[in-house]
Order: structure tokens, then sequence, then C-alpha cells
């Protein structure tokens, strides 16, 4: 079973808090309305602050709500299911979050005195502009929308996302954060990860293990020996390599080198494990070369 960090699916005590300190703001200001209506009369400012104000609650408060409904749809749809999509309750968050600060702009103009609607227009040439200017990092946003999404990956789930290899510890609006086997932190951009070929490892065997590399033309003549060396090293971790895993072959030959993949599993999930037989295997490679 993949587990995942809370994201969002359960509300704090904060939250609640703040969400209903919203809705009781909310409904005093509504009631104003009706019982001061003189009052707002007499004082125009005050009148657009209370209306700006009542924008963002009501849009706010909507946004809460619907942001509930959805997470416990999916959870409840979901219930019975053992790998938790993580990222789709980020995306819903995102969403909200994102809506949340349109309401809050709206509610700024209307305080202000600024209607919104001639503001969009006179302000359209200018917003195309920014645009253009921005386009990579709203494509980027819209990328992590879609991955956010999709049933690619999730959470706490081991990819591959091109040359970068490791667990993903979350995903934003700019990038998706991974962290190797080296416990180094990728932060590899939506866009890059949108268009490139992944590897989700999780839905797989997690305990595989792929390494690959190239040698010289001249050095790849004697690849039983090489296969020879390559079982030796694994044979001094004993108990911790799968028995009849193994597996080596070329995926490819060049004009100067030939490619190989060497695969095979660990009994068990240690990073520790797994960066100690890359450091050994590749180090017999070496060595390997070395003596042609």
């Amino acid at each position: 079973m993949t587990r995942v960090p809370d994201t969002g699916n359960r509300r704090p005590l904060g939250g609640w808090f703040f969400f209903a300190f919203k809705l009781v703001l909310w409904t005093l200001i509504a009631y104003s309305f009706a019982a001061n209506a003189n009052i707002y009369f007499q004082y125009p400012r005050l009148s657009g602050v209370a209306y700006g104000i009542n924008t963002f609650l009501t849009g706010s408060i909507l946004i809460a709500i619907g942001r509930f409904t959805l997470i416990a749809i999916y959870r409840r749809r979901n219930k019975k299911n053992n790998r938790v999509r993580g990222n789709y309750i980020l995306g819903i968050n995102q969403i909200a979050t994102l809506l949340n600060i349109v309401f809050v702009i709206l509610g700024l103009m209307i305080a202000f005195g600024i209607n919104p609607k001639e503001f969009l227009t006179s302000i359209t040439i200018v917003a195309m502009a920014i645009a253009l200017l921005f386009r990579d990092y709203i494509t980027n946003m819209i990328s992590g929308l879609l991955i956010m999404f999709s049933d690619q990956f999730t959470i706490g789930d081991t990819v591959r996302i091109g040359e970068h290899q490791g667990k993903i510890m979350d995903i934003t609006l700019a990038n998706i954060m991974v962290k190797n086997d080296d416990d180094d932190i990728v932060l590899i951009p939506n866009n890059t990860a949108f268009t490139t070929n992944i590897i989700n490892q999780s839905l797989q065997n997690s305990r595989k293990l792929t390494i690959e590399f190239e040698l010289p033309l001249d050095s790849s003549r004697r690849p039983r020996v090489l296969e020879g060396d390559l079982r030796d090293t694994l044979k001094n971790y004993g108990t911790d390599i799968v028995p009849d895993s193994f597996q080596f072959r070329v995926v490819g030959v060049g004009k100067d080198s030939v490619q190989y993949k060497l695969q095979f599993s660990t009994t068990k999930k240690d990073t520790r494990l797994r960066r100690q037989l890359r450091n050994d295997l590749y180090q017999r490679i070496i060595a390997f070369e070395a003596t042609l």
C-alpha cells in the first residue's frame, strides 16, 4: 500500500474555525445591508468596503463548500482503494486557492470603487501582453494541474522522469519534488514531466533496481566475463538479492560504444542498500574496463 502525507483531505480544527468565522461575518454583513441601509446610503465608501468584503466572503464560502464536497466524494469512492492519490487532493486545493485569489481581487476592486467589468475591458491588451511574457510559467502551471488530476503517478510513488529517479515528495504548480537515492531533492518543472516519458516503478516491482551504462566498443568483446563479474558482486549481498532476478542484456550499439542494462530485485526496500549496490556495481564496471 502506498502511503502519502496528509494533503488536505482532512481539514484541521483551525480550518473549520476560520470557515465558521467567515460564515458568521458574512451573515452579519448580509444582515447589515437590510438593517442599516440608510447608513450605507449616507457613506458610499463604507458601502463599497462592505460589498467588497461580502463579495470575497461569498466566493470563499462557496469555494470551501465545493472543495469539501469534492474531496468527500473522492474519499468515499476510493475508500477501498489501496492506492490513495494525494495529488488529486492537491489539485483541488490549488484550484481553490486560485479561485480565492480571484475573489480577493474582485473584493478589493469593489471596495475601492472600481467596476470589475470595465477594468477587465480596459486592460485586455495589457493582459494579453502579460500572458505572452509569462507564457512559460502559465503553461507550466497548467501542466501542473493536469498532472495533479492525472492517474500517471501520485505522491509517494517511485518514478523515473527523464534522467531523474526517486520518490515523489510533493507536486506544486511549478514543479515536482523528487527525492533520489542520494537523498537529494530534485525539482522537475511540470512542463518537463508533462512532455517526458515517465516510468512509475511503484505500479510494478518497487524493489527492482535498474542500472544502465555504456562501454567503448573495444571493451565490449567479452560480455560473458562482464556478466560474471557483476554476478560475483551481487553474491556478496547474499539474501538481500532475490534469486533468479538477475537480467543483463545489450540494449543498443553505437558507432563507438555499446549500451547495457542490468536489472535485479532486492528482497527489501532499503535506500542505503540500493545506494551501496549501485556504487559497488559501478566500481566493478570501471575495474572491468580498466583491465582491457
